[in-house]
This record gives C-alpha cells, structure tokens and sequence, in this order.
C-alpha cells in the first residue's frame, strides 16, 4: 500500500487490479511508436518496451477532518459485463482495503469522479440476490448532471443499474457541485469532458495542495500530449481544453498529482516541457 502525506490530510492507494493495453484503446495516436518516442521517461514504469501502456485499477482513500473519503470505486466483483476485463471478476480488493486499516464499515464518504464502469463497481456487492451498498455507512457523493446523463444510455444501463441505482434508492446519495466542499481540506473541481459532470478531487492543507485527476487522464504520456482525443470522451474537444487547463494549473502551482488510473507511484508533480507537459516521480 502506498500512502502520502499532504499537509494534514493522508492518502492511501489500494489496487484493485493492473493491466498491459495497447494505448490506441484509448487514443488513435497511442499506438506503440508514439509511446516509444516517449521511452526515456515512460518506459518500464508507464509502458513497456513494446510500446504498451500500464494501467492501474485502483482507490485513493483520504483520511480529513476526521472522516475517511474513499475516492472511486473501480471495477467491483460480480458484475456481469460486456467487457471480459470487467466481467464476474473476483479479486481481493474489499480484503485489500480492510487490510489498509480501511474497513468497509469505517468509510464515511464515497466520491464518484464519474460514473464510467470501472470507478463505481465497488459501489455496491450482491447479498442474498440483491445489489446492497458496500459501504454501509457511508454517504455516496455523485454530480446530479453525470446521473441525469448516464440513466439515457442504454449501454450503460447493466452497471448504472447495479453500481449506481441501488445506492440511490437506499438513500445513500447527495448531489454535489462543482466547488463544494467535502471537508476544510478536500473539495470538488469541475472537469467535464471526459463525461458531463466529471470531478476531479482537489487536497489543500497546510500550504499543500494535491489533486486527483479521475479520468480526465488516464496516462502520463497525456501530460506531453494533451491534445490527444480520447475514445471515451463524451465531449472530446472539451476533454482537451480541459485537460490543458489542469496541467497547466497542477504545473504552477507545485501541485501533487494523483492519476487515477497511473500505474505505481501513482502520483507526481506536473513539470512544463517543451509546448506541452512531463509528469516527473
């Protein structure tokens, strides 16, 4: 388990899983060359030498103000998906987190970033035939305009219906907005794009300050090329002004840089770089 330290507040990564993609899953311009040119600072830890990227599936649990803030929810166990990577999958995850010292009894919030598959399976386990919150005293926090969007796809129905719904109808849910804040330390920061309501989480304590990116990244190699357009965006030409803002702000501001979906150590500062960006461990 990792863990850091941002002024007063702690943050603590457990892995639910890794994975070896071909970065054109993700980006038309991600394929295998394009990575390699960036070999000197992605390769091993980022990407491999055959021009594959490595991702990790994995939460941030935040401990602020006295209340423990897991930031999303990956995959989950159980679930039946289309995607064989995401299907019935059986890790060790909530025994993981329980091991962290991070019970699932002990979480007090739940931060969506957005409602993508692979950040709200955890939302929920199936008990006696039925889909129940895993965290049983914890309130659930989700943008209102990422639900409304997500409830009118279809092919997001099978896990807004099992990760997403049954949380809502237990009364678990409050709507947040861009800017709330969720403790004197952690708040929302608006980064739509990716999704419409996407969140990502920002960590101010003690003249520290951190942020979360969710999926608005999902790789270093995004911080040299900000401009790629990724293949999951439902606004792509917004995901990319948005993208160079956060970089931007994250390399001014002596920010800590979590990547939600960066393989170990996961966080680092933003540097500038040539017109673009480095992401430097």
């Amino acid at each position: 388990m990792d863990q850091w330290q941002i002024g007063g507040v702690r943050v603590a990564k457990v892995i639910e899983d890794q994975d070896v993609w071909l970065g054109t899953r993700l980006c038309d311009e991600m394929h295998p060359d394009n990575v390699l040119k960036e070999a000197a600072w992605l390769v091993p830890t980022f990407a491999n030498d055959r021009g594959k990227i490595l991702l990790s599936f994995h939460t941030l649990v935040l401990e602020s103000a006295g209340l423990r803030i897991l930031v999303d929810a990956c995959v989950g166990n159980d679930k039946e998906r289309a995607t064989p990577l995401y299907h019935r999958k059986h890790t060790n995850f909530l025994q993981d987190l329980g091991a962290a010292g991070y019970p699932p009894e002990s979480i007090d919030r739940v931060i969506c970033t957005h409602l993508h598959v692979d950040h709200v399976g955890w939302n929920t386990i199936l008990v006696d035939g039925r889909w129940v919150p895993t965290f049983p005293n914890a309130r659930y926090l989700f943008n209102r305009r990422e639900v409304e969007h997500w409830r009118t796809v279809p092919a997001a129905r099978p896990h807004i219906e099992d990760s997403v719904l049954p949380v809502i109808e237990a009364g678990r849910v409050d709507y947040v907005d861009y800017g709330a804040a969720i403790t004197s330390e952690v708040s929302i920061v608006g980064t739509p794009g990716h999704t419409p309501g996407h969140m990502a989480v920002r960590i101010a304590s003690s003249g520290h300050q951190a942020l979360i990116s969710g999926d608005l990244l999902h790789h270093p190699i995004q911080c040299a090329h900000p401009e790629w357009r990724c293949k999951f965006d439902t606004d792509a030409e917004q995901g990319v002004r948005t993208r160079r803002e956060f970089l931007r702000q994250c390399s001014e501001g002596d920010t800590l840089l979590f990547g939600s979906h960066f393989l170990t150590p996961s966080a680092g500062r933003v540097v500038p770089h040539r017109e673009a960006f480095r992401f430097a461990i």
